[in-house]
């Protein structure tokens, strides 16, 4: 057994002597696949709501045109809708989350945390050209965050990532988020209905 141990590190030095201790091995990374969005995807945007299995049958990006409707407020909180409208020419289906976060600048780089899952996954919503669903965004007032941990920052609108859909669009809808981590969630979202 103690010769087995000798032969496998001789053989682990050897493979290593042809290294520079201080020159790391090259990694080479995945470029990033286009988006539909009309402001740019930073990784950080990464959706939750592709995570999940895609279908044939899901709505895509490209065939949805999305808007926010509505306003009520409670405790500091706006809820908004966030519709989603079948602008496309088949009958398609989306159920779940969708992916929001805040995106500033000219390079649409995301603004703090993405939004955090509220309830559970819906039923599959059939959308016939020309229909609708929605769901329920919430815009925590950051005002009332520590400004040190907040960090507010002017925010031109939202990306949206559909629910199975590794491609976003923009929304435009100019106000503050968060660029830290507060301590409570800036943006929360529910199933689409």
């Amino acid at each position: 057994m103690r010769n087995g141990v000798g032969v496998a590190v001789l053989v682990l030095v050897a493979g290593c002597a042809g290294q520079k201790a201080d020159t790391p091995p090259k990694v080479e990374l995945p470029s990033a696949t286009p988006t539909a969005s009309a402001v740019p995807t930073t990784p950080s945007a990464t959706s939750e709501a592709a995570a999940e299995p895609a279908s044939a049958d899901d709505c895509k990006v490209g065939e949805l045109k999305l808007a926010v409707r509505d306003e009520d407020a409670a405790a500091g909180t706006v809820y908004r809708k966030l519709v989603f409208t079948n602008s496309g020419q088949r009958t398609c289906v989306i159920q779940g989350f969708p992916g929001v976060s805040y995106v500033a600048g000219e390079d649409g780089h995301q603004v703090g945390p993405a939004a955090y899952r509220v309830g559970t996954k819906g039923a599959p919503v059939r959308l016939d050209p020309g229909a609708a669903a929605a769901t329920d965004v919430g815009f925590v007032n950051v005002q009332n965050y520590d400004p040190a941990v907040c960090q507010p920052t002017e925010v031109r609108g939202l990306r949206v990532y559909p629910p199975h859909d590794t491609e976003s669009t923009f929304v435009e809808l100019p106000g503050t988020g968060c660029a830290g981590t507060p301590p409570g969630n800036q943006l929360t979202v529910k199933t689409v209905v």
